[in-house]
């Protein structure tokens, strides 16, 4: 698995960079937000990138900003910004994980495997949702509205088949942390509303995704009668 690390910071890096490696983890360092992209870009894409958001030309928003707008790679954003509004903002823009400094390295390589596996194939894992206009195919991790493809992250396809493997049932957002992030996730619930918002604005339409109030959500086809 290939990891791009994004750090400025050489004396947090170096022993990242070998610790990622005896894990067996093949470790592209930046230390640039410049660079980070341009190895975003290039030849042997990252499977994911380990961000800071500190970084001495670009901020680290902006690149994970436009990491996000070029393609799904999951994105764990590692910085010792720890308050509530630099979580809510890297989770909405785009980024699967915020780890805040100091942390625990088992910690991160968990996360790392966390956003990064695939879940075991379940028998509704191996077939197609269609509900109304919208069609979720888990086996190739596509989802079509009307024809047209949406180009979700990992984590918002996961939350959207897990919404869709029982259309209409309520699902708690401690279901959707379980089955979604990780049964052992310690994080603050309100990620899941940051992933459903992002999610609803892909979709066009809130409708699609209910809240379902004191609960979670559900998945409904706002164009079906009522």
């Amino acid at each position: 698995m290939r990891v791009l690390l994004v750090e400025d910071d050489v004396d947090i890096a170096a022993p990242l960079v070998r610790g990622l490696e005896r894990e067996g983890f093949e470790v592209t360092h930046s230390e640039t937000g410049a660079g980070a992209l341009a190895a975003h870009d290039g030849p042997g894409a990252p499977d994911v990138v380990l961000l800071d958001l500190g970084l001495p030309d670009l901020d680290g928003f902006e690149v994970c900003r436009r990491m996000r707008s070029a393609s799904e790679v999951p994105i764990i954003v590692v910085t010792a910004r720890g308050d509530e509004v630099d979580r809510v903002v890297g989770l909405e823009l785009g980024a699967d994980d915020y780890v805040v400094k100091p942390f625990g390295f088992r910690e991160l390589v968990a996360r790392i495997r966390a956003v990064t596996r695939r879940a075991p194939v379940r028998e509704s894992d191996a077939t197609v949702t269609e509900l109304g206009a919208l069609v979720v195919d888990r086996r190739t991790r596509r989802v079509t509205l009307h024809g047209t493809e949406l180009m979700l992250t990992p984590k918002e396809f996961d939350l959207l088949g897990a919404l869709a493997d029982d259309p209409g049932a309520a699902c708690s957002r401690q279901h959707l942390l379980d089955v979604v992030w990780d049964p052992h996730w310690y994080g603050p619930t309100k990620t899941v509303d940051v992933h459903v918002a992002n999610l609803r604005r892909k979709l066009g339409d809130p409708a699609w995704v209910e809240t379902v109030r004191g609960v979670g959500y559900r998945l409904a086809d706002p164009e079906a009668p009522r």
